[in-house]
């Protein structure tokens, strides 16, 4: 592309590419209107005023920290549009996986982040970060899930020879199970459960064990359980009335938007998602949601960001 194209050249170029890149690679957008500054369209007919990631799978490989080119892309998209991250995980993953690894000049302020699957909300604000609500177990109920799940793994013999880490972990407002440990090498973890053969027989005896409960499949090897009715639909509409978006002005992206996987909840919710295999799809879509903004001669493609 010449330096010396016009301004809306060198947009219509760069959204050009991006499309035609996503499209190469099996992705499925239709043609996509120009948005205003701030309120980007990903050809679904309407703006979008809200960006939504899953972390693990999605954003990152499970537990592994932000690549470089992630965190310029994230950080490029904070200063035309809000962002938000709902994930398994809870907050100290947020601070050491995502959080540590962007630029200190992040528009922290456009982003808000929803621990355990939303059943915690976090936003920023000159002081830092402030915990908005968590809605946590009582003992007895963490007690109960805890005897299930054990009782559930038992009955499918799903012991293995080597963990890392402990396997059940209490994460306050969610109790997740993760087969290998929660420090399992992301080989071992990718090697377990594949396909979610096994996490949804253990799921099936959990359902019946404690139906008072939401039991969600999330990661590489985990087994989330939150309380009846909190997933991440709950943290979704948490974020429609703290941010005042509604969901037709969401877009969602997340590598378990399968029935039983724990970012489904979010596409049942009406919140347009688009399914993603591993992090570098998503560097694809962040790529083109920036290709598509107004005012794109500010940002860069994925090329230009990893260079």
């Amino acid at each position: 592309m010449s330096a010396n194209e016009p301004p809306h050249a060198a947009r219509s170029a760069l959204k050009q590419r991006a499309l035609d890149r996503w499209k190469n690679e099996g992705g499925e957008i239709s043609s996509v209107p120009t948005a205003r500054r701030g309120e980007m369209s990903a050809g679904t007919g309407s703006r979008k005023k809200l960006i939504i990631f899953d972390l693990d799978g999605t954003l990152a490989e499970s537990k592994a920290a932000l690549d470089a080119e992630m965190a310029a892309l994230l950080g490029t998209l904070l200063r035309q549009v809000k962002v938000a991250v709902i994930s398994g995980g809870d907050w100290p993953q947020f601070k050491t996986q995502l959080l540590a690894n962007l630029s200190p000049d992040a528009n922290l302020k456009s982003l808000s982040l929803l621990p355990t699957c939303g059943t915690k909300f976090y936003q920023y604000d000159e002081s830092g970060w402030k915990q908005l609500y968590a809605d946590d177990f009582a003992r007895e109920e963490k007690e109960k899930i805890i005897r299930s799940l054990q009782e559930a793994v038992g009955a499918e013999d799903f012991a293995t020879d080597e963990t890392w880490g402990e396997q059940i972990e209490d994460r306050g407002s969610q109790i997740t199970f993760s087969a290998l440990g929660q420090q399992a090498p992301l080989k071992q973890k990718e090697k377990w459960d594949p396909d979610f053969t096994r996490r949804k027989k253990i799921k099936a005896h959990l359902d019946e064990l404690i139906p008072e409960f939401t039991v969600r499949l999330g990661g590489t090897t985990s087994v989330d359980v939150t309380k009846l009715g909190i997933d991440k639909a709950y943290g979704i509409k948490k974020l429609r009335d703290i941010l005042g978006i509604e969901l037709d002005e969401m877009l969602f992206a997340g590598d378990a938007l399968f029935p039983g996987g724990n970012d489904y909840p979010v596409k049942e919710a009406g919140v347009v998602s688009i399914q993603v295999k591993n992090s570098e799809v998503t560097k694809r879509v962040i790529d083109t949601i920036l290709a598509c903004g107004d005012g794109i001669e500010h940002t860069a493609s994925r090329e230009e960001v990893a260079s």
